[in-house]
């Protein structure tokens, strides 16, 4: 039997003020069912799981803003906990790290007055800190994009295995990957990476953690900018960059550095999408509202299918392309929601109709059994002259 209750108890027993309550509720961070007869406000147990998580986020130093996104990623409670423990433990690690450097200056500071030299290691840590909230939106972000396309991926051949299969090691001693991720593609490795120096980058933090995690001691990880590869001239035999060229600010920058870190007849592995590539997602987002878009630009047009040989081109001798096809069909509207929600446009407008929003995709489901989703990728094989 689902229990109900008005503001005022739901108040006592969380530990809240009604105030707050009905301020959460004006924002639509935590709305409450209303009573037929009378519009009461009538909460249940599944709204204190969801209180729950927006307190602890409030503690944790996040915004009212950066918490509308972070309670609608429908994870299952328990997932919800984990998730939750592993930002508390990120935090705790950070501070932690700023106390002991300020404990190590206090007490250098009683044998020399020049020790406050040291409080630049403070000032770095407190600078760099990246916002908790970007850290832990940036790897959800890339876990449910993974996860789409790992679970409704009608191709038998995965697209990181398939990746993964088209790198020439027998030519590789040193290896480096720009923009890891949470490295997923050397999860599930087939081939025997020993006596390899591979290097892992990115420029999160807290994918670079991730990835340490997820993988082993055969890999070293650093935080690089990909228009900044802070290693000498001719230094690797292949570089690999998955779904990362697009994201630059500066596309120029980022291959002419490549190109400098990547030894004569080295090999650079890139890859994008074509124009078609996940589209009915755009065509239904647009038909909910024509206001929102995914993606500021649309990213293949800065590096696709379509323009990418003739920009490689440009820096490598030899492009080869292979065309990888695919195509998703989903039955469920959660996996479509979370994904569009992870997209880097102005699709956060649509938590403000969330519920109208969820309904939308499950009736468009309904209509076939599925929404089938197009997927059209390739990867660039250059060969630096």
């Amino acid at each position: 039997m689902i229990m109900h209750y008005t503001t005022g108890k739901f108040a006592k027993k969380a530990g809240v003020t009604e105030r707050t309550l009905r301020y959460y509720d004006k924002i639509g961070l935590l709305k409450p069912k209303k009573n037929d007869e009378n519009l009461y406000r009538l909460y249940t147990d599944e709204d204190f799981v969801l209180l729950q998580k927006i307190l602890v986020f409030k503690s944790l130093g996040f915004s009212l803003d950066e918490i509308r996104f972070l309670i609608h990623d429908n994870n299952e409670i328990e997932k919800s906990f984990d998730v939750q423990k592993k930002l508390i433990k990120q935090k705790i690690t950070y501070y932690t790290k700023v106390y002991d450097s300020l404990n190590y200056t206090s007490r250098l500071l009683k044998n020399d007055a020049n020790a406050l030299d040291h409080l630049v290691e403070t000032v770095r840590l407190l600078s760099k800190q990246d916002s908790l909230a970007e850290q832990y939106k940036n790897a959800n972000n890339l876990n449910v994009r993974i996860e789409l396309h790992e679970k409704y991926s009608t191709n038998p051949i995965k697209w990181f295995d398939w990746l993964y299969e088209n790198i020439d090691f027998s030519k590789i001693n040193t290896l480096l990957e720009v923009g890891c991720g949470n490295g997923q593609l050397w999860m599930k490795k087939r081939k025997d990476i020993r006596n390899r120096e591979i290097f892992l980058t990115d420029v999160s933090d807290g994918m670079l953690e991730d990835a340490k995690q997820n993988l082993n001691d055969n890999f070293s990880f650093f935080v690089v900018n990909c228009e900044n590869i802070p290693f000498k001239k001719d230094f690797f035999d292949a570089i690999i960059a998955n779904h990362v060229l697009f994201y630059l600010n500066d596309l120029n920058q980022g291959l002419s550095e490549i190109k400098r870190v990547l030894k004569k007849n080295g090999v650079f592995y890139s890859t994008t999408y074509s124009k078609n590539h996940m589209r009915e997602i755009n065509e239904l987002v647009k038909e909910f509202n024509s206001n929102v878009y995914l993606s500021e630009q649309p990213l293949y047009h800065r590096f696709g299918l379509e323009n990418g040989e003739m920009l490689l081109k440009q820096y490598f001798k030899n492009v080869d392309c292979k065309i990888y096809k695919d195509y998703l069909d989903i039955d469920d509207a959660k996996p479509i929601v979370n994904y569009i929600l992870s997209c880097h446009g102005n699709q956060d407008i649509l938590l403000e109709k969330y519920d109208e929003f969820y309904d939308f995709v499950e009736n468009k489901i309904k209509e076939k059994g599925f929404i089938r989703i197009t997927k059209e990728a390739c990867l660039f094989i250059c060969e630096n002259g």
